[in-house]
């Protein structure tokens, strides 16, 4: 553990260069020189704060130098589709678990040597994916154009008019978190409740961003003055000093985990396991609580010091409902913001 934590520590301080690299969605390259069983490919979502510690640790106790390659959740899956007759990846490490199990024919099933550490209130029927963290999705607004009274308490606040053109949001078919929050939304406001999805999007005026990591950037620079995003994200721009204040909806709101998964016939199924394995341990949950303001998915660590917690009313998310019916709702979003 002290050891991840020195990892921690030199990532924020300095830049350092790791043995893994990240290159945008496309076939890995890797040294040809290693042996293939010292070699692993990662696609992730993830933030390079998030998955460049973990992984610098993990090549550091077992001698296996990871290929991690980038992207957005739905253009990785749609990548590991294509690649599905000829596998390149081993892992895919991040993205909303409903995303997962709609792409669960790409995924191999593995029991994880920790399943009974692990919460089970997400959890895959057929061991497809494992859950990593829990995120909840929060309000961020900019202090300095908004006043505490006037800024949105909840769902119904934030589909008044007052907000149109002004609510920084995520592209639901680039971004996981996207879809997770257009799907909370619907759910708070009843799943068949189409008119909640016709009216927020018509609030967001059309004005819709590529990557769910330039939302707080939108409302802390004043462009856009509330922003919907994840707690973790909103945690980490407070402590970092951004002028911004963090809201959780007042009728509740999900704490969706993102996910993990072996990829069937991965041509390095047994790093493969060895990763998923190591990022449900103690040590990288812990790790990923106390420096990356993440809620961990294990049994034996708490959430309750997150800073917040006391506001936060979380919902009972229908994981299944929007996994099965993730292409419709898709298609329904394109015919409303054409």
């Amino acid at each position: 553990m002290n050891q991840i934590r020195k990892i921690i520590y030199t990532f924020l301080l300095f830049p350092v260069f790791f043995l893994s690299s990240c290159s945008p969605v496309s076939v890995a390259n890797y040294d040809y020189t290693l042996a293939e069983e010292n070699k692993l490919t990662v696609y992730t979502p993830h933030k390079e704060e998030v998955y460049s510690p973990i992984i610098k640790e993990f090549e550091e106790r077992t001698g296996i130098w990871v290929q991690v390659v980038c992207g957005g959740t739905a253009e990785i899956l749609d990548q590991i589709a294509a690649e599905s007759n000829n596998a390149v990846c081993d892992v895919m490490f991040g993205g909303g678990v409903e995303s997962l199990e709609a792409y669960s024919e790409y995924f191999a099933p593995y029991e994880y040597s920790q399943e009974g550490m692990l919460e089970q209130t997400y959890k895959s029927d057929c061991n497809k994916w494992t859950v990593f963290t829990k995120l909840p999705i929060v309000f961020v607004y900019n202090n300095k154009l908004v006043y505490e009274t006037a800024a949105p308490k909840g769902w119904e606040d934030l589909l008044q008019e007052k907000w149109k053109g002004k609510i920084a949001y995520a592209d639901p078919h680039k971004s996981g978190s996207g879809y997770t929050i257009l799907m909370t939304l619907m759910q708070v406001m009843g799943k068949d409740n189409w008119n909640a999805m016709e009216q927020f999007s018509n609030i967001l005026d059309k004005k819709i961003l590529n990557d769910s990591s330039d939302v707080i950037n939108e409302v802390a620079s004043g462009t856009k003055l509330v922003g919907i995003t994840l707690e973790e994200s909103a945690l980490k721009r407070i402590a970092a000093g951004m002028d911004i204040t963090m809201v959780y909806p007042i009728e509740g709101t999900s704490a969706v985990p993102d996910g993990s998964a072996l990829i069937l016939n991965a041509p390095h199924e047994k790093n493969a396991r060895l990763f998923l394995d190591f990022i449900v341990s103690k040590d990288v949950q812990k790790m990923i609580v106390d420096y990356c303001y993440r809620r961990s998915v294990r049994k034996d660590i708490s959430d309750s010091k997150m800073p917040g917690e006391k506001g936060a009313k979380f919902i009972d998310y229908d994981l299944k409902w929007a996994s099965d019916n993730r292409s419709e709702i898709l298609k329904k979003w394109d015919l409303l913001n054409r």
